[in-house]
């Protein structure tokens, strides 16, 4: 791991909290999935409400919580894909071209599996099995971008020798 003393704030509190209170409303919902009652509906709304709120985040906040920051085009994230395969991808002091197409692939995927949650409770749309269906198949997308989303983590940790759990936790970094 990077053993450098001096720190940089990459990611700033807003962020850290909503990346941590979205983790902990997915885990809830999955966890409260199989209920009857309210609680489940209730964190599906949190789960809404954060991504609302990082959505607005993107505006106020610090540069590396711009989606402008970190969500390249076409081009230059398939650049950096191929230099992922070949062992020579730069460290990004905050998330890489493929971390940032994740960052949209989830949020927009919670977005969908809420919304969709919502829809099954509207009068319109009640006691039909397809909108359940669509929820729970988006539900499970949704497991599987936190599985690819860790092993990419997991990954660029290792390949950068960093600790990319502990900087969204501490929210610092060792500079380039």
């Amino acid at each position: 791991m990077l053993k450098n003393k001096a720190r940089i704030k990459v990611w700033d509190l807003p962020v850290r909290l909503l990346h941590w209170l979205l983790v902990c409303s997915i885990a809830a919902a999955w966890y409260t999935s199989g209920q009857t009652g309210p609680l489940h509906e209730y964190i599906g709304y949190a789960a809404a409400a954060t991504v609302t709120a990082r959505l607005l985040w993107n505006f106020a906040g610090s540069r590396h919580a711009r989606f402008a920051e970190f969500v390249l085009g076409v081009r230059p994230t398939l650049a950096y894909l191929r230099q992922v395969r070949a062992g020579t991808a730069p460290r990004y002091l905050g998330h890489n071209p493929l971390g940032g197409w994740m960052v949209v692939a989830l949020l927009s995927c919670v977005a969908l599996v809420a919304f969709s949650g919502w829809l099954t409770t509207t009068d319109l749309l009640w006691g039909y099995a397809w909108p359940v269906l669509i929820h729970e198949s988006l539900a499970w997308l949704l497991v599987a971008l936190i599985a690819a989303h860790l092993a990419g983590v997991a990954f660029t940790s290792w390949q950068h020798r960093e600790n990319l759990v502990a900087a969204m936790l501490s929210g610092d970094k060792a500079p380039d």
